[in-house]
């Protein structure tokens, strides 16, 4: 019996409804699911450490805590020399209030005396700016929110993913036909691999940014130096965007520590060198060479992913698009859209080989626009 072929304006507007509808899931159930993507990733992160415990025959449960404890003790560390320089950094904010006032007022004399603007406009065109930024604060305290909610539910999470991995697997590999098993072990074994490779190099890197970052404040003389220097490292993350965004903190210290202008641009120029040894030297060398996902559909999920999950979409949407990229390269007919999604960009495309076998006389304007293509 023939299966019935169905037009392809039908099949674009089912997959294109299936996308809408999947989406739409995503995002109504954001605070559900993100919890359980971080400690999907975490859990496939972890299970190196359980595997070799279990070779020692530690029971699973108990193997399980130990993995669990050392990753609190790591993850509380972080936390405790983090917060002791937040509040240290507290201890200075009456004085970094005065000195911003004073810039502040510095900059609306200079606006006055340059352009024209009055100080009551500029204070209106503030005012404004402020009224508009009040969604993104909330959003951005909402995020906050949820990462507190995140940091609670994770162990809860990473501890049953981990015990019922065994179960999840068989589920995989049971929910498929027979004759896919060995395409589904191949998929879960890279998935796997990636994931492991991309946090593994991702944290390596964050480390020697965060090195590097402190180091050049320090000599730059920049108060809490280190503070600025880790948050960063963990902000350059997120792949070209955190960069831009990590350079703001230390310039605004600079500028409310100083009377000149020359450690600010001291520490723009500094930033720059350190994020083009990363982007260039340290990227291609530890992370890049884990997860093959191209510049541009990096910034693009990037950006995608904040739209979608806030903050913690940011932060997960490179790990699952490397995963959907897996996917992608052993499936047929969804190889072109791995393709797509990865760094390898080919000599000559398609069309301009086609192009060749055309005996068709060109015209002048297309004679023109030829060498553009």
């Amino acid at each position: 019996m023939e299966s019935k072929q169905y037009p392809y304006f039908i099949k674009a507007t089912i997959s294109l409804f299936g996308i809408i509808l999947f989406i739409f899931c995503l995002f109504t159930l954001r605070d559900e699911l993100v919890p359980l993507a971080f400690a999907g990733i975490f859990a496939i992160l972890l299970n190196p450490l359980l595997v070799r415990l279990q070779r020692y025959k530690i029971p699973r449960v108990l193997a399980i805590l130990i993995t669990l404890l050392i990753a609190l003790i790591l993850f509380g560390g972080i936390m405790y020399f983090l917060s002791s320089q937040i509040a240290r950094f507290g201890e200075a904010i009456p004085e970094l209030k005065k000195r911003l006032t004073s810039l502040i007022t510095d900059g609306e004399r200079w606006l006055r005396d340059s352009f024209g603007i009055a100080t009551d406009k500029q204070a209106e065109m503030v005012n404004q700016a402020i009224e508009k930024s009040k969604g993104m604060v909330g959003d951005t305290v909402s995020s906050v929110l949820g990462t507190v909610g995140v940091t609670l539910l994770l162990p809860i999470y990473i501890f049953l993913l981990l015990f019922y991995k065994p179960l999840i697997l068989n589920f995989l590999f049971e929910v498929f036909a027979e004759e896919n098993s060995k395409q589904v072990a191949d998929i879960l074994n890279q998935t796997k691999s990636s994931v492991q490779s991309y946090m593994v190099g991702l944290l390596l890197e964050a480390l020697i940014v965060a090195v590097l970052n402190s180091a050049a404040l320090l000599i730059l003389g920049v108060k809490y130096a280190i503070l600025f220097g880790v948050i960063g490292a963990l902000l350059n993350m997120l792949p070209y965007i955190g960069g831009l965004i990590a350079i703001i903190l230390p310039v605004l210290m600079s500028l409310a520590t100083n009377n000149d202008y020359t450690t600010p641009l001291l520490v723009i120029a500094a930033y720059a060198i350190i994020q083009f040894i990363d982007n260039n030297f340290l990227v291609p060398r530890i992370v890049s060479s884990k997860v093959k996902i191209n510049s541009l559909i990096s910034i693009v999920v990037v950006l995608l992913g904040n739209a979608l999950w806030g903050i913690s979409g940011m932060f997960l949407s490179i790990p699952f698009v490397a995963i959907l990229k897996i996917i992608f390269d052993r499936i047929e007919h969804l190889r072109p859209w791995g393709k797509l999604l990865g760094d390898e960009v080919p000599t000559h495309h398609k069309g301009e080989i086609w192009n060749r076998f055309r005996k068709k006389r060109p015209s002048v304007a297309e004679k023109i626009t030829q060498n553009t293509a």
